[in-house]
């Protein structure tokens, strides 16, 4: 899968949007619901040393379960602080991780933070 199919398929989820807050050539993919000041990050677009990777939110144990079936091509968040690790997943973008299971890594990525969310926002998802 590329950046540019991330992207687009990230897009067509209910109020994500692109932004770049950290560097204008680093996307960050966002969810907000209408009410709130500032969305959640749930994909990351990167490159790193030459290659292409998207680093995605998710729990624990999905991470764990990722790692396990993946353990050459997704690792744990690369530029995370330890202890957010757990919860962010880097998949290499080498066609080693089927399209279809980095489609549902990224739907388990933007249920994760949306869960996350207060209820009058997750409400707000729901009826969007």
């Amino acid at each position: 899968m590329t950046h540019a199919a991330i992207i687009d398929y990230c897009l067509q989820k209910p109020f994500s949007y692109l932004d770049f807050p950290f560097d204008p050539f680093i996307p960050i993919l966002k969810v907000k619901a209408p009410s709130q000041a500032k969305g959640r990050i749930y994909a990351q677009i990167i490159t790193l040393h030459g290659e292409p990777k998207v680093t995605l939110n998710c729990t624990p144990a999905s991470a764990d379960f990722y790692r396990s079936v993946y353990p050459d091509s997704v690792v744990r968040g690369w530029h995370c602080p330890p202890v957010m690790q757990p919860h962010f997943n880097t998949v290499n973008l080498d066609g080693a991780v089927p399209d279809d299971e980095i489609r549902q890594m990224i739907d388990q990525a933007y249920d994760t933070v949306v869960a996350k969310m207060p209820k009058y926002a997750q409400r707000e998802l729901r009826e969007g």
